[in-house]
């Protein structure tokens, strides 16, 4: 190939990127400059925005619907730049999401904070990360739609004494886990969280318990030096318990609840599922599971799915990759617990 013939290919390539990019920019202008009117006649209650597909720029509505938007983060630095600029925002997993799991997680954080109710009409804008345009709008309605909600007629937010923070937690970690495995691993995974008093009679040890005798304040799961100590624990058998405060009471644990034949669950899910679904039947909490084969976290509550994240599937190149990593929420301890517990422990 000669030199001039170099020269013609590259400036093809970067035509192309060109005209991409201004279709990008096209599609997103056009999906800012109809939000509001959407908003309105559909009359949402909010409106979620994902940061990293807007490249650090706020979009521009009317007064009276600006109150309703809720910028959607995965790092820290986000969170500041949110907070520098007196917008509100709502802190998901930082960890690669279908465009139906970016909802998804947002809708159950927010119900869990509160910022949103069942019956509730909401409306999404997304994009790929970091690429700095929305491609994507999703109207729904709370609690209505069988493709985003496994459990339509279920009570979607989770029980009061489960402290928000808790439940974002636990979702960030399960996602990381599913993403991720352990060690190159794939790993399943169940957490149990809230109303400890009756899940913990229900419970037998598989193991010694590795929190056993440290104090509460080291056993936070909102402490960032137990991540660690959680994600090594998880390739073990059996179930944390975690109180509605964060506090983990222990992990391998057996889960003595009813038979597998007494709950509904799509077939291919495997007893982890199913002792998620007791407990939860017969106890005020929810339960968080992992797959080990998939990736996918699935929130029960009340005997049934509340909601599935799947893990996006790649078909012969690499996803792009997230924002820049950030691990745990803002909430931090200076205090070590039992970090240094293995598996043979």
């Amino acid at each position: 190939m000669t030199d001039r013939d170099k020269r013609t290919k590259i400036r093809h390539k970067l035509e192309a990127v060109q005209t991409q990019a201004c279709s990008a920019r096209t599609i997103t202008d056009s999906l800012l400059e109809h939000i509001a009117g959407i908003a309105q006649s559909c009359g949402a209650a909010a409106i979620f925005v994902y940061v990293d597909a807007l490249d650090g720029n706020p979009i521009s509505l009317p007064e009276n619907l600006k109150q309703k938007v809720y910028y959607v983060t995965k790092t820290i630095e986000e969170d500041r730049l949110q907070e520098n600029r007196n917008t509100r925002f709502l802190r998901v997993p930082n960890v690669p999401l279908t465009r139906l799991g970016q909802v998804k997680v947002a809708v159950f954080l927010a119900l869990s904070r509160g910022l949103i109710k069942h019956g509730d009409t909401i409306v999404f804008l997304s994009g790929i990360a970091a690429s700095g345009n929305l491609d994507t709008i999703i109207v729904t309605e709370v609690g209505r739609e069988y493709e985003m909600y496994a459990s339509v007629d279920t009570d979607h937010a989770p029980p009061s004494h489960i402290l928000p923070e808790i439940v974002e937690r636990v979702i960030d970690l399960a996602s990381e886990l599913g993403k991720e495995g352990r060690e190159g691993k794939p790993v399943g995974a169940l957490f149990v969280v809230g109303d400890t008093d009756k899940v913990l009679p229900l419970t037998r040890q598989l193991i010694l318990n590795p929190f056993r005798g440290y104090p509460e304040e080291q056993r936070n799961i909102l402490d960032e030096s137990l991540e660690e100590t959680v994600k090594e624990l998880s390739a073990l058998d059996g179930a944390f318990i975690v109180r509605g405060d964060g506090i983990i009471e222990t992990c391998g644990v057996y889960l003595k609840t009813a038979s597998q034949d007494e709950f509904d669950l799509p077939r291919g899910l495997g007893a982890r599922h199913h002792a998620a679904a007791a407990i939860t039947s017969v106890t005020d909490s929810i339960a968080v599971t992992i797959s080990e084969s998939t990736g996918t976290v699935t929130i029960f509550r009340a005997g049934r799915i509340m909601m599935e994240i799947e893990k996006p599937r790649t078909i012969g190149r690499k996803p792009v990759p997230s924002a820049v990593s950030d691990k745990g929420p803002s909430h931090t301890q200076s205090k070590s617990g039992p970090d240094k517990i293995s598996k043979k422990s």
